[in-house]
């Protein structure tokens, strides 16, 4: 058991639900969204129902922003008033500057006990990581075992999706491997997962249904004969259908918990209305 306060910090790309919260002490450094001329903040000054219904009717897709290093060292100061040391899990280095971001304020801030966790992953992807480090922090454990806790889940966490099209991923670069499939992306819904931090194709099927037969195969596949103990389905302005897929997990899996959730403006902006994601990890 440790004396000292940990807080844990994490971007506005994992957009955990309360229903994942419960009660866990979780701070929350918000991206930008950079749309016509303004600048929001992701989650804070613009939430996802506003966002989508703004999304349908622009002209001009939004770009996104990490935090800069100024903000992230006003950030962990105001933070560090109120706890001891700072674990930090964050998005994947391989689709933003933030981890980039936040190890350059940690370097101007040497007295400062201030760990950094690169999730390689976003949404519920990122999010059960920073679940797993806050929960190890409720529980008393030390700044070594609460970054061992967050490393230890990103191992385990499995995050598929399937988007209606790679538009949003092609145009906001973070396509990776994917890039293949754009001459039939008309004709197919890929879906996708991440390999070390990067968005890469798995398959493809014809239709959205097929498609999300296939991934809960695979989810059945990397199971591999274990139960799965949590579970997060998200959605992109498609909340029926996240709520089928949600109850489709809970009847053939029956994990402990399945959230549900949708994204942060910021995500939605990289992958696009319609997607569906998974989020999931199995028994050690």
């Amino acid at each position: 058991m440790s004396d000292q306060k940990i807080a844990i910090v994490t971007d506005s790309s994992a957009y955990i639900p309360e229903s994942a919260l419960k009660g866990l002490d979780v701070s929350v450094i918000p991206l930008w969204l950079l749309w016509e001329g303004e600048s929001f903040r992701d989650g804070v000054d613009i939430d996802p129902s506003a966002f989508y219904k703004r999304l349908r009717e622009a002209k001009t897709l939004p770009t996104s922003s990490q935090p800069t290093v100024v903000e992230f060292e006003s950030f962990f100061k105001e933070v560090l008033t109120r706890a001891d040391a700072i674990v930090n899990v964050l998005v994947s280095s391989k689709i933003s500057g933030t981890v980039d971001n936040a190890q350059q304020a940690i370097a101007k801030m040497p007295e400062s006990n201030i760990r950094l966790v690169d999730a390689l992953s976003s949404s519920m992807g990122l999010g059960f990581s920073v679940l797993a480090a806050a929960r190890a922090a409720a529980a008393g454990e030390s700044i070594d075992g609460v970054v061992a806790a967050a490393e230890a889940m990103m191992k385990r966490v499995n995050f598929l999706f399937v988007v209606d099209t790679l538009e949003y991923l092609h145009k906001g670069g973070r396509i990776g491997g994917a890039k293949r499939l754009l001459g039939t992306a008309l004709k197919v819904k890929p879906i996708l997962h991440f390999i070390d931090g990067q968005i890469e194709p798995l398959t493809q099927a014809r239709t959205k249904r097929k498609a999300i037969a296939q991934i809960l195969e695979i989810a059945e596949e990397r199971l591999g004969g274990k139960a799965m103990m949590e579970a997060a389905i998200v959605d992109i302005d498609s909340p029926d259908e996240g709520d089928i897929v949600a109850n489709m997990v809970e009847q053939r899996f029956a994990p402990s918990m399945v959230h549900r959730s949708t994204v942060s403006p910021v995500v939605g902006t990289h992958v696009g209305p319609g997607a569906i994601g998974f989020a999931f990890y199995a028994e050690e």
